[in-house]
């Protein structure tokens, strides 16, 4: 079994953000891959007006899920639920997918679908430049509030600036209707509101509720972990 993780908005560097969980993986035996997202300028174009976007970011996943004949758990955090409900359909070696505090998106809707009035104060957005992104002075408090220190000041240090379009942009499939889904409710998440979470997570086969932030696979890695080992059984 193989895991491929999706990162969230407005960060880069997959890998790090799934390292202490892949760690604990590994003790499994399972391995690991966290493919880079275009529309966070993890690529060879900027984000912006014209910067890659949802499409873009689907093409990177898909293309790292279709190599091989190895079954997959897909693991999505965030954001990378939009992108994973559509890269994934149709993917015959994706056994399983793990939402953690993510969006289940039904065709056609989209991160807007689910956006509340006002935008949150922990984001940024600027129209005029085409991108968005969180608040560095507060997304310890309100991200990585259960995290080590050393590991929110790190995090911290990975935010980028991702496309806006991203944030309108409608998924075409919904993989999780023909794949088993688990949803990861995160309780003490300050960005992504609880209740929000038990919506999507009626969407799932499955829920397990964590008492965790935004970032378990950092706070908790042995827990994250575990829920993951424990797919790899028929």
């Amino acid at each position: 079994m193989r895991v491929v993780f999706v990162h969230g908005a407005c960060v880069r560097d997959g890998s790090w953000w799934w390292h202490r969980t892949a760690s604990v993986l590994r003790e499994h035996g399972i391995t690991s891959v966290a493919p880079a997202l275009p529309s966070c300028g993890e690529g060879d174009r900027p984000a912006g007006p014209e910067g890659p976007g949802l499409p873009e970011d689907v093409a990177a996943l898909r293309a790292v899920l279709v190599e091989g004949d190895e079954q997959i758990v897909v693991v999505a955090h965030s954001y990378g639920g939009i992108v994973a409900a559509e890269a994934a359909a149709g993917v015959e070696t994706v056994r399983h997918m793990v939402l953690v505090s993510s969006y289940l998106p039904e065709p056609g809707e989209s991160l807007s679908t689910f956006g509340a009035d006002a935008p949150p104060p922990f984001l940024d957005f600027d129209p005029d430049g085409g991108t968005f992104g969180a608040r560095p002075e507060l997304f310890a408090e309100t991200f990585a509030q259960d995290c080590p220190a050393d590991i929110a000041r790190d995090a911290t240090a990975l935010l980028v600036r991702q496309t806006l379009a991203v944030t309108q942009q409608p998924v075409r499939a919904a993989a999780w209707h023909d794949v088993p889904t688990t949803y990861v409710v995160c309780t003490e998440d300050r960005g992504t509101p609880v209740a929000a979470q038990r919506e999507f997570s009626r969407r799932a086969d499955k829920v397990v509720e964590v008492e965790a932030g935004h970032h378990p696979f950092l706070s908790q890695p042995g827990a994250v972990a575990d829920i993951v080992a424990n797919l790899s059984s028929p």
